[in-house]
This record gives C-alpha cells, structure tokens and sequence, in this order.
C-alpha cells in the first residue's frame, strides 16, 4: 500500500514515460526515452537529499550495484542504476557504431532528463566509469560529484594503452573483444563457463541475475560491441580537464589496469580530487565493499570547510 501510494505521487513528478514497479523484492523503474527503453534498479524514489547515478561496466548489470544503492538509500539518497545501452532489453540496436561512448552518454542524460533531475552525483564502475568520464567532460554542469572505480581519466588511460608496456599488456583481451563471432563463442561455450569465471567475486544471486541478462538474444553481442564501436583503428576520443569533484577507486591488484595511467589521472583533475589505492583487484564493490561504499559516501557527502 505504501509502495502504491509513492508510485502515485512520483508519477506527478516525473515524466509519464517512467514506470516505476517492485519484482522479486526489488524495485526498478522502465524510462522511455527518444529512443530506447531503460530498465533500472531504482532506490529510495522518495528521499530528498539529492539523487546517485550508478553505471555498470562489463560483464555485469545494475544488479551490481544492489548492496550499495541500499546504502545509500539509507543515508537520504535518490538511486537511479541503469541497465546500459545493450543490457537493457529494450535499448539494444544492432550497429556497432550505436555503442560509441557519445551515445552512451547520451542515454544517461535523457534518463535524467525524463526523472526532471538537472543535477547529480555519478559514480561508474569499468566501462561505466568510461561513459562517467565523458559525462564529467561534457555534461560537467549536470555533475555534483564523481566517483570512478577502476578505471582512470580516460586521457590517462588512452596515452597508457600505447606507451605503457604493463598497460598494453593488460589491454591485449580488448584486440581479442574487437574481432568479430569468437569473443561471442567463446563466452558462451560450455554453458558460459568463460563467462561465469569472470564472476568469480560475484554471489550466486548476482550470476544468476547477470546470466539472464546475457541469455538474451543479441545481449552478449551488444555488450563486446562497446568495445568495437570504442578501440577500432587506433581512434579514442580526448576529454581534457575535469573541473568536478573527483574521487578516483583503483585496487592494486587491478588485472586490466595498470597504476602508472591512474597516477598520471592527477594532471587532469583540477578540481578537489582524491586517489585512493586498496588491496584489491578490479571487482572492487565485491572485494572491497565496505571501503569503497565508505569513501563513496564521503565524497558525496563533503561539505568542505
């Protein structure tokens, strides 16, 4: 009944084309935007102290992020956590082309567009902190503060995958991700075993919940063609200087990222910015959730002097 009665009230406030419902004990909103359909894990809809965007990377979903959207529900947050473009079932085009970063970005601005949010905090994970980066770049008045695990400023990390030898050591599987049909075969083999091993940190509820995502038709596909739309013929985009608030999560133990691009990230923040190293290894909201939740909060929370 209470769940009812704050659906009423937030569709007053948002956009009709948000369908905010409750399934197996979680609750989600689907938004329509020009184009596609978004699933989301939405969290404390009422809640006023302002609103959280939390981007997935790859090969996971929002699903990833459901201990910490309860977290942050609990301390007055807005949770919004987006199934991205090729996760979401009604937001998956077939060109590879449809996967470059600028469109990515863009669907996260129209899902704040349709939740009449002009401002927000982001935080991104993998190939989410990617399209996070790029949003801090190009949407900077849209951002309070940002928070990217794992992966660094994208500048950085670029100038490091062709001139770090540690680096492009650890970005050869991208070459792997970009040749066509084998990356799809070989996550699939076996009944996903390839896929399932990278989930290795993940609970049994989480690999259930992202093995029915990537089940779906032309999901796994959807997925690796963020890769291909993004590293293909030596092209990258340049962001430049952030000017937001940045709080950077990098685990030490990182097997796709090399610490000299995370270090080198600190010549582009020019705004109050914190590095923070853990004992930890990529899968950071699994490995380390407690510190990472932690400093997430107090970076969102930071009122200055």
């Amino acid at each position: 009944m209470k769940f009812g009665l704050i659906i009423i009230l937030l569709s007053m406030i948002f956009s009709q084309n948000i369908n905010l419902y409750n399934k197996d004990n979680e609750s989600f909103a689907d938004v329509k935007t020009k184009n596609f359909t978004f699933t989301c894990r939405v969290g404390g809809m009422e809640n006023h102290k302002g609103t959280i965007f939390l981007l997935h990377g790859f090969p996971e979903t929002s699903r990833m992020w459901n201990d910490l959207i309860k977290v942050l529900e609990n301390e007055g947050y807005r949770i919004i956590a987006p199934d991205q473009r090729g996760y979401s079932k009604g937001a998956r085009p077939s060109k590879v082309s449809d996967y470059k970063i600028d469109k990515l970005t863009q669907d996260v601005i129209d899902i704040a567009n349709e939740f009449n949010i002009d401002k927000f905090h982001l935080v991104g994970h993998d190939w989410g902190s990617a399209v996070g980066w790029y949003i801090a770049s190009n949407f900077a008045d849209r951002i309070m503060t940002w928070t990217a695990l794992s992966v660094p400023h994208l500048d950085a990390f670029i100038y490091s995958m062709r001139n770090d030898s540690v680096q492009i050591k650890k970005s050869e599987y991208i070459n792997y991700f970009n040749k066509p049909i084998l990356p799809e075969i070989y996550f699939k083999i076996f009944s996903y075993k390839n896929l399932k091993n990278i989930w290795r940190k993940s609970s049994e509820s989480e690999i259930i919940s992202y093995l029915e995502t990537f089940k779906q038709k032309r999901a796994l596909k959807s997925a690796l063609n963020w890769y291909r739309a993004n590293f293909k013929d030596n092209e990258s985009v340049v962001i430049g200087d952030i000017y937001i608030p940045t709080l950077i999560i990098y685990g030490m133990n990182d097997m796709a990222i090399g610490v000299k691009s995370v270090d080198n990230s600190e010549k582009f923040l020019k705004g109050r910015y914190k590095i923070e190293k853990l004992d930890s290894g990529h899968w950071l909201i699994q490995e380390s959730f407690e510190e990472v939740s932690k400093s997430i909060i107090e970076h969102i929370n930071y009122r200055g002097l």
